[in-house]
C-alpha cells in the first residue's frame, strides 16, 4: 500500500516504522500546521493528528476518494457529519478511539461485565485513565468508549470527568510523563471491588492495529469499526 500519514508525531513515526517493516510505502507525511497537501496518490490515509486538524483531514480524504483510518480523539462532535460525508462520497472510513487489538478485546470484556453487573445495585462503577502529559484531550477517547459501553448496558445515563454525580460514571483522568495509556474500570461495593484493567506498554499496539485496519479497508466502501476489522460479533 501507499500510505499517507496525517500527523507525524510519535505515533505517526511508529506507524511509519511498522508499515515499512510490513512492506508498505509512506508517500506523504503531514505535520502540524500543514493544511495544503495532495492526498490523491495514496491508497489509504492514517490520521493521528490533533483534534483541530482531524476533521479537515478526514474531509480531504473523503473528497479525494482515499479511504481514511482515524485514531485522533477530541473531535467527535463532528463524527455524524463525517459519516454523512462518507456515505455521500461512497467512501471508506474507520474511526476508533483505540486501535490496539488488546483494547478492542477489553471493550468487549467491559460490555459483558456491564451486562452482568446491571442488576447488582450494591456496586458503583468508576473509571480511571492515565496518559502521557502530551495528550490534549481528557478523558481519553478510549475512556469515553468504555463509558458508552457501560451506559448502553446499565442504568447509568452519562459520564462525568473528575467529579461524582448521581447516575453518571465518574472518570478520573491522570496525566503523567511517559505513560502510553492505562484504563481501569472498577465496580465497588462495601464488601469488595471488581477491577478490569488494560495497560499499554508502548505505542506499537496502537500503531499495528491502525495498519491492520488500513490493510483491511482497501477495496471496501462504507463506515466501519474495529469490530468489523477483527470480526468481533
Amino acid at each position: 500500500m501507499q500510505i499517507a500519514l496525517l500527523g507525524y508525531g510519535k505515533m505517526g513515526k511508529t506507524i511509519e516504522k511498522l508499515a515499512i517493516e510490513r512492506g508498505h510505502q509512506i508517500i506523504l507525511t503531514v505535520d502540524k500546521g500543514q493544511n495544503d497537501f495532495d492526498i490523491s496518490k495514496a491508497d489509504v490515509a492514517i490520521d493521528f493528528s490533533i483534534p483541530d486538524a482531524a476533521v479537515n483531514n478526514i474531509i480531504t480524504c473523503l473528497r479525494n476518494n482515499v479511504p481514511v483510518i482515524s485514531g485522533t480523539t477530541g473531535w467527535l462532535e463532528h463524527y455524524d457529519e463525517m459519516v454523512d460525508l462518507c456515505n455521500q462520497k461512497d467512501g471508506a472510513f474507520i474511526y476508533a478511539s483505540n486501535f490496539s487489538l488488546g483494547v478492542n478485546i477489553f471493550f468487549e470484556l467491559n460490555t459483558q461485565l456491564a451486562k452482568m453487573m446491571k442488576q447488582l445495585s450494591q456496586y458503583n462503577v468508576s473509571m480511571e485513565e492515565i496518559h502521557h502529559t502530551q495528550k490534549l484531550d481528557a478523558p481519553s477517547g478510549t475512556a469515553i468508549s468504555l463509558a458508552e459501553g457501560i451506559i448502553e448496558n446499565s442504568n447509568y445515563t452519562d459520564w462525568v470527568l473528575d467529579a461524582e454525580e448521581d447516575e453518571k460514571i465518574p472518570i478520573k483522568a491522570v496525566r503523567t510523563p511517559d505513560v502510553p495509556g492505562t484504563h481501569t474500570v472498577s465496580y465497588t461495593s462495601h464488601v469488595d471491588t471488581i477491577d478490569i484493567k488494560h495497560t499499554a506498554h508502548n505505542r506499537q499496539g496502537f500503531a499495528l492495529g491502525a495498519i491492520i485496519a488500513a490493510e483491511w479497508i482497501i477495496g471496501k466502501k462504507g463506515v466501519f469499526s474495529m469490530k468489523d476489522v477483527l470480526n468481533i460479533a
